[in-house]
């Protein structure tokens, strides 16, 4: 066993009662807080970290089964250990179904509960060792190879494995392989940079079979075949998504459907007006810009301003694709009252061929941490923000959608616009009162800023974007940079530092998921 204290959270109604066993298991070197009901022991998990659950089976209110659910949810690798008053065999089959580790009949004596918890960690040590194993030896496999990272593909795949090593190494408490993940995010992102400066330009202008999947070409793809087979669809976009926050969540889906996941390229800037008019439009800015200056204005300060027209976007982009419109509905989800109307009116569309979704919560979320102390202190790091955002997934209106538009027998497609960066390091920005706000990205007439933490764009054109003759530059940032300026420049830093930005060049801006639901 770990020289580490072992810590056991103890849920039962009758707890009091069991302080002969809590003491024992205490005097054996462990730790256990007590806890007499389950909406309580919910809030610790969430809170605080244990390395085993023994639960109850039988409480008033909160039974031991809804508490299970619970705590799978917000910590899915989380030992729990049941204990009943007889053998189900329900009880056998979550244990089957690796939803408990293991289960005990009351009633139960000390001894009993020491060997249950002594082998529930001897098998996590035996755990620990394998993963740490396992992500060494691959970590040493990718730095050797790093350097023949040269397809979309092959980057597509390499950040799809160290999405799922985030998630692995949650489970394990291991400060030193995170912090060794988080150099080789480091190190990868700097190369991706790289490989972005040196060929996005030349996707712009290229059709989608000879380039990577770019936001324009998402509904044409996913969604458009769908609607001329005569299917009904549903298209939800979740704003500021990142590939690992899906995969945490993607196990509290419905079962019976099937799951086709896709990584495709969100544009440049990752920043909801460019990139989600481009899915909506079917367009990039500049022929946004270009064509539909009616629907579009750069200047303004606000990016709910600017995707005020996705509804026309859809419509113009699946007349062009040769969709008959037929019965379409578009509804974003900006806060509560929204979800409520959802959810009160989502039975109702059955009859519609395609439902479209935004839901806009994850962004707020994110950029939260710069404006909110509390969210601040939930969304310290990326383990922090994902946990919460797979707790809030489970409760939303959103997998209740999901749930509906299966039993509607739809085809639902899940994506998202961008992703976002943790930022870390200040990049000094010179520029005229003219230029954009962003901290990921600007644009005006007089930009000047450290090429090697900022990509300088003077051909905004050949990059897809809204030009103004030949005096307009975009800067991007690449990695974890963050732009200031030299006014200010420390309250800026002190706000900013450790916050999720977006508009810039990183894996986790722009590698980002299109996945497709088929119902059973």
């Amino acid at each position: 066993m770990s020289s580490v204290r072992q810590t056991i959270l103890w849920v039962d109604d009758e707890i009091d009662l069991l302080k002969s066993h809590i003491l024992y298991l205490e005097s054996k070197g462990y730790r256990v807080t007590p806890i007499s009901n389950g909406i309580d022991a919910l809030d610790l998990v969430e809170k605080e970290r244990f390395d085993l659950v023994l639960l109850d089976e039988m409480m008033p209110g909160m039974g031991g089964l809804e508490v299970l659910e619970g705590i799978k949810a917000r910590r899915a690798g989380l030992p729990v250990i049941m204990i009943t008053k007889s053998e189900e065999e329900n009880l056998m089959n979550e244990a089957l179904g690796h939803k408990i580790s293991d289960y005990l009949i009351k009633p139960v004596n000390p001894s009993q509960i020491l060997l249950a918890c002594k082998k529930i960690f001897e098998a996590r040590e035996l755990e620990r060792g394998t993963t740490v194993r396992d992500y060494v030896r691959e970590l040493g496999r990718d730095l050797e190879s790093a350097v023949e990272v040269q397809t979309w593909e092959g980057w597509a795949q390499r950040y799809q494995r160290s999405a799922r090593w985030h998630l692995e190494l949650d489970e394990i408490e291991e400060e030193g392989l995170r912090q060794a993940h988080r150099e080789q995010m480091d190190d990868l992102n700097r190369q991706f940079g790289r490989f972005i400066e040196s060929n996005y330009r030349g996707w712009v202008d290229r059709t989608p079979g000879n380039r990577p999947l770019l936001s324009p070409d998402l509904v044409p793809h996913a969604v458009v075949p769908h609607l001329k087979e005569g299917r009904k669809v549903a298209l939800i976009v979740i704003d500021c998504l990142r590939l690992d926050q899906w995969l945490a969540m993607e196990p509290l889906l419905p079962p019976e459907l099937q799951i086709d996941r896709q990584l495709f390229c969100s544009v440049l800037p990752t920043a909801t007006a460019y990139a989600r008019n481009a899915i909506f439009s079917g367009l990039y800015p500049r022929e946004i810009a270009r064509n539909h200056p009616e629907f579009w204005d750069e200047a303004l300060h606000s990016d709910v301003g600017k995707n005020r027209f996705e509804r026309e976007f859809l419509q113009m982009m699946l007349a062009r694709e040769g969709v008959q419109s037929g019965q379409i509905l578009y509804r974003k989800i900006l806060g509560q009252k929204d979800a409520d109307d959802l959810r009160r009116q989502m039975g109702s569309y059955a009859g519609l061929d395609l439902v479209a979704l935004v839901f806009t919560f994850f962004d707020t979320f994110a950029h939260g941490h710069s404006r909110d102390t509390t969210i601040a202190e939930l969304t310290q790091d990326v383990t922090g923000l994902r946990a919460h955002l797979r707790t809030w997934f489970e409760r939303s209106v959103m997998l209740e959608a999901i749930r509906e538009m299966a039993r509607q027998k739809r085809v639902t497609v899940i994506t998202t616009d961008h992703g976002a960066v943790q930022v870390r390091r200040p990049a000094l920005v010179r520029a005229d009162r003219g230029t954009s706000s962003g901290v990921r990205f600007k644009f005006g007439k007089a930009l000047r800023c450290n090429e090697a933490e900022a990509l300088h764009v003077r051909d905004p054109g050949n990059f897809g974007l809204p030009e103004e003759g030949l005096i307009k530059n975009y800067i991007f940032a690449k990695e974890d940079y963050f732009f200031i300026y030299r006014s200010h420049r420390h309250e800026h830093e002190r706000i900013l530092r450790g916050s999720f930005q977006h508009g810039g060049i990183s894996m986790e801006e722009m590698i980002v998921p299109l996945v497709t639901l088929s119902p059973g």
